[in-house]
């Protein structure tokens, strides 16, 4: 076999462990899963882990940077299609929504599973949730400088909305009563109301 599907074969391998990883977390946590409950749900070894991840606490890490890294690109790429603030949030927090339910499994592990990280890694997915954190921030102190929002503060209405769109992986289910969709349009209504859009004048004409 050529090296090039030496690495093939071990890119798949990685990533049959991943997403084994997802499920096992989501299902009993990390602490409650096993590396042979993992190595199970993929069908392979129990000495596969080793060979591709550190720890199971790595599997954890990857997951999780890929995870928020994610996030983090899907909100600067809805805040770059929009020209104003109000467009820019209801972008934001459409996307947000159903991305955060049509991946509720994995949302639900890198978000109530950080605890068991190790410090470094832990410290590295604080900052980046810091900056998905920043990014709406200032999306939300841009709209009030301008007179689009009315709210006297960004740092407690930006924690808002990105936890009821973080929250979604703690109760959404695929056979539930809504679509992604349509929670994503009723997030937008509500974070319109939290912010104080102020309505638009040309609307209705």
């Amino acid at each position: 076999m050529t090296d090039t599907g030496d690495r093939s074969r071990a890119d798949d391998t990685r990533a049959r462990l991943l997403q084994a990883a997802v499920t096992a977390f989501a299902e009993r946590g990390f602490h409650g899963s096993t590396t042979r409950d993992i190595t199970s749900v993929a069908g392979l070894s129990s000495a596969a882990i080793y060979v591709h991840h550190r720890s199971k606490e790595e599997l954890l890490y990857q997951i999780s940077r890929t995870g928020h890294l994610e996030s983090l690109a899907q909100v600067r790429a809805a805040v770059a299609s929009a020209d104003d603030p109000t467009g820019q949030l209801i972008a934001v927090m459409r996307d947000f929504a159903i991305h955060h339910a049509r991946e509720h499994t994995v949302a639900r592990v890198i978000n109530y599973e950080l605890a068991a990280l190790g410090p470094q890694h832990r410290e590295e997915i604080r900052e980046i949730r810091q900056r998905i954190d920043g990014e709406l921030r200032a999306l939300l102190e841009r709209g009030i400088a301008t007179g689009d929002f009315d709210n006297p503060n960004s740092h407690m209405a930006a924690a808002a909305l990105l936890s009821l769109g973080i929250d979604l992986a703690r109760w959404y289910r695929d056979d539930g009563a809504w679509t992604p969709e349509q929670i994503g349009d009723y997030y937008v209504d509500l974070a319109l109301r939290i912010v104080g859009a102020r309505p638009d004048p040309q609307a209705g004409r």
